[in-house]
């Protein structure tokens, strides 16, 4: 283990049991402390403006974690804040909007503002029927009247992790590759270059906690957006002139509502700092033993798992399981006896531990199937 990896493990103390990163990563040491130091800083004179001045020093790393420019990032409260904005941003008023390519499949988040502004401007929803979307899958539909399509990065039941390089290629420069990328960002490497528009909140893998998110706009698909949400803190000089409307800031800033959660913004950056000091790839190398020793158990105990097959660059962090001829509920309330924390989706209980997960997981996993099994 290099020495920055044990660093980043050091400023967590996970259960042994929990195995739940994909609903919300518990905070770490640096994380806190910032948050309680933030806190202190709104009190203060000036609060505003330190807390501001510190929001640009973390743009500026989000935009180096995202290999991106600095004024082609912003904040929104949650990720299905940024999503709304990027469905918003793609409706313009023209007689015929276009196509968006959404799997049906896809988590709400990822759902429901292309939903909401296609009768609103926006481009008409066309399902994907598909349990991955792969660029096979998505020429099947790429008709010329498609604009967009959105995608998880990595699937929220699955795990299965989207090759965001060959469908940005599939769609070319003319249109926007929409990412919602918060079951992946921080915990596997993800091709970010390839997204045009990326969304990603900080309260999963990122274990930042609440209240905000990332949005990235890249200045390549600025034609094809118009600041649909934008509000008075995405205008130049929004105070200085009673009149309106303003021109538009440069870049991501254009679609932002209002100031952020300035603390919140804070503990983003401290989360950040940690994952690139350790480095993504040593994160999700660690991880990936973890989740495959659990999958292991898993196995041996009968377990199905869906797209078991899944190579590891091809899998994010997460995973689910079924004991066929067995009540999900009954199992998934068997693992909770054991010890652990999961989530029950539907007939399937999800795993989704992190790098920072302790070995006696796995055991805790083998005995709450094994209690799971008896008739």
């Amino acid at each position: 283990m290099n020495v920055q990896l044990a660093r980043y493990l050091q400023r967590f103390d996970d259960l042994p049991g929990y195995l739940d990163f994909a609903r919300v990563g518990p905070l770490s040491h640096d994380v806190a402390m910032t948050l309680v130091e933030a806190t202190r800083l709104s009190t203060g004179e000036q609060a505003v403006d330190v807390l501001a001045a510190r929001a640009e020093e973390v743009r500026a790393s989000a935009a180096l974690f995202l290999r991106a420019a600095p004024h082609e990032v912003t904040f929104a409260t949650s990720t299905s804040h940024a999503l709304f904005a990027a469905a918003a941003a793609l409706g313009r008023g023209a007689t015929d909007e276009g196509v968006v390519l959404v799997r049906r499949g896809e988590f709400p988040s990822n759902v429901y503002p292309w939903l909401r502004f296609q009768d609103r401007g926006g481009p008409r929803v066309r399902w994907i029927d598909a349990p991955r979307v792969t660029p096979e899958v998505v020429a099947a539909h790429l008709t010329p009247d498609v604009r967009a399509l959105t995608v998880s990065a990595v699937d929220a039941l699955t795990g299965h992790r989207a090759p965001l390089g060959a469908l940005k290629e599939l769609l070319g420069p003319d249109r926007v590759l929409v990412v919602d990328a918060i079951q992946g960002l921080g915990a596997v490497p993800l091709e970010v270059e390839a997204a045009d528009v990326l969304a990603s909140g900080g309260q999963k893998w990122l274990r930042a906690g609440w209240g905000a998110a990332l949005l990235m706009v890249r200045d390549r698909v600025a034609r094809h957006l118009s600041p649909g949400l934008g509000g008075w803190s995405g205008v130049h000089d929004p105070l200085a002139s009673e009149s309106h409307p303003r021109e538009p800031l440069r870049g991501a800033a254009a679609h932002t509502l209002t100031n952020p959660d300035y603390p919140a913004v804070s503990a983003l950056g401290a989360a950040l700092d940690l994952v690139a000091a350790a480095g993504v790839e040593a994160i999700a190398a660690r991880l990936a033993d973890t989740l495959g020793g659990l999958l292991d158990t898993a196995r041996a105990a009968g377990a199905e798992i869906p797209h078991d097959a899944l190579p590891p660059g091809e899998r994010g962090g997460i995973a689910c399981l079924r004991l066929p001829g067995r009540d999900p509920e009954d199992v998934h309330a068997a693992l909770t006896r054991a010890g652990l924390t999961t989530t029950l989706r539907g007939h399937w209980i999800r795993l989704s531990p992190h790098a920072t997960t302790p070995s006696q997981a796995v055991d805790r996993l083998a005995e709450g199937l094994r209690t799971a099994r008896r008739p």
